[in-house]
């Protein structure tokens, strides 16, 4: 009988995006249940990784009633079900699920940290933060920081005196370069891709991938390429636009609406024939824990502007297959949108350099037989305590 292997992340966007082939892995060893909200993707989940799944609603923002909800709906499942391992991913979920598997008596209760909310917050809101986190590690009993950055920021602001131990290279799940491959893709499909959304065979494409909110950095990347003031570039943006939490400027959003050379395509299940027409990702977000879509966009053989911050600095060494810039700057942004335009050779390096720096540290296979190793590893330690 295979032991009892929970996984919960807040959305189910997560659980179908984040771990996409991880589930299926884990579910030839463990009895895999994934966790979440109801929706399409908890569906979809299901369906290709062959596990089975539990409804649980979490909402992102803090809601004390919901909360304590959720709380005792997955103490009570636990208490039933008697998983021998619980494992979070995403904030919400984590600080839930971590108090409701230790009041349980779950023996292997583990999280992991994919971003840090806290350090970009003041005041109150970063206090209670960095308690909620704490309080999460207490209730956890091995905790994984997604890369170096996340592991300096739980030592630095003292969440935790328990090991922090980086899988891998630190993401989550690692690259399928079988998945992300660019010689998948014919120039006949840019062509039919290209004339969808108006994109010149001549024109530069910048591309940007993820939420459409203020974290993600896309007001300074609205403007820096409103400054470069080129009529052969376009700005492809591709993901929600988010208008209930952090949301965007209103003139942000205008100029997304209102100028022709910026394409706003709202979520996609495949990104690659979105990077396939693209030249450059941008991604001047504020914070990340290791950003899925810098290490996409390499394994499809593009270089990438980021800002200096977790994971994003891990995954681009500046000047070889990508361009670090500050966070929040819009000159140098803007500066760095240029250069790799206007210097052909530097931009070719950076193109050649991309998708070999990326299978060298983050193939997939190698992200899954770390956790595999490290969930076989906590269960013979259990094991030999009892």
């Amino acid at each position: 009988m295979k032991t009892k292997l929970f996984r919960i992340t807040t959305i189910p966007l997560s659980l179908n995006i984040l771990l996409k082939g991880q589930l299926s892995f884990l579910n030839q060893y463990y009895d895999v249940t994934g966790i979440s909200g109801y929706d399409e993707n908890l569906k979809e989940v299901k369906d290709r990784e062959k596990i089975k799944i539990h409804r649980v609603g979490f909402k992102r923002a803090i809601s004390p009633l919901h909360d304590l909800v959720s709380l005792f709906k997955l103490y009570f499942y636990f208490k039933k079900e008697k998983p021998t391992i619980v494992h979070s991913i995403t904030p919400k979920a984590g600080l839930i699920s971590m108090i409701a598997a230790k009041l349980a008596g779950v023996p292997i209760r583990m999280h992991t940290f994919t971003g840090l909310v806290f350090p970009t917050r003041t005041g109150w809101m970063k206090k209670l933060l960095i308690q909620m986190d704490k309080l999460l590690c207490y209730c956890a009993t091995n905790i994984y920081p997604e890369g170096k950055g996340v592991q300096h920021d739980l030592i630095n602001y003292k969440i935790t005196k328990k090991p922090l131990k980086i899988l891998a290279n630190g993401n989550v799940n690692g690259i399928d370069l079988e998945y992300f491959n660019p010689s998948l893709y014919s120039e006949q499909n840019y062509k039919k891709l290209r004339d969808q959304l108006n994109i010149l065979h001549d024109d530069f494409v910048f591309i940007f991938i993820g939420r459409m909110v203020k974290d993600k950095g896309i007001n300074e990347l609205v403007l820096a390429f409103q400054n470069l003031n080129k009529p052969k570039f376009k700005l492809l943006l591709v993901g929600p636009l988010e208008k209930e939490q952090d949301p965007l400027l209103p003139e942000t959003v205008l100029l997304i609406e209102n100028t022709y050379n910026i394409i706003s395509v709202g979520f996609q299940r495949d990104v690659r024939p979105y990077l396939a027409i693209s030249d450059v990702l941008v991604f001047p977000s504020y914070r990340e824990g290791f950003p899925n879509v810098v290490m996409q966009a390499g394994a499809m053989e593009l270089p990438s502007i980021v800002t200096d911050i977790n994971g994003s600095n891990e995954i681009i060494i500046n000047n070889e297959n990508g361009i670090v810039v500050p966070v929040k700057n819009v000159l140098l942004l803007q500066n760095a949108m240029e250069k790799i335009y206007k210097d052909v050779n530097f931009r070719t390096k950076l193109k050649n350099n991309s998708r070999k720096m990326i299978a060298h540290r983050y193939q997939q296979n190698v992200v899954l037989e770390a956790l595999l190793d490290e969930y076989q590893t906590l269960e013979r330690n259990v094991q030999k305590r009892f």
